[in-house]
């Protein structure tokens, strides 16, 4: 379970380098200071900084097998679902809205919806494993 996890990380980070290499390819950064953006920067430099930072406590764990790092990478990977699930829910309410910019109007859906699918599984499967590995 614990390279499942592993693996399903790896994919969800691939399917989130999409949305994300666009929206910096539209140059997502340099428009933040002057308008308002449905994507500020703590969101969306925040969410894949966050998550990689967990992955590589999620690899400390692989690699010492203690339950201190799976809850910690468990811990981080929770503020990462709370700043994914942000950017999902203004990428659903505010397509088109007032304040949406080129870069913000229009993700790819196929790549959205791949990248929550894949990180729902990531998230079940590192809390499994975070509870299988506490009982031992």
């Amino acid at each position: 379970m614990e390279i499942a996890a592993l693996v399903m990380w790896v994919l969800t980070a691939v399917a989130g380098l999409r949305p994300l290499v666009r929206r910096l390819s539209e140059g997502g950064l340099r428009r933040q200071g002057t308008k308002v953006t449905r994507y500020p920067v703590v969101l969306l430099l925040g969410h894949p900084v966050l998550a990689l930072l967990a992955l590589a406590i999620w690899v400390v764990f692989l690699l010492t097998r203690s339950s201190v790092y799976a809850w910690s990478s468990f811990g981080a990977l929770v503020l990462v679902t709370l700043l994914g699930f942000t950017m999902f829910t203004r990428w659903l309410t505010g397509q088109g809205g007032k304040h949406a910019r080129d870069g913000e109007q229009v993700f790819p859906v196929v790549s959205v919806v791949a990248h929550a699918a894949v990180a729902t599984l990531t998230f079940v499967l590192v809390l499994l494993t975070a509870i299988t590995v506490s009982r031992h």
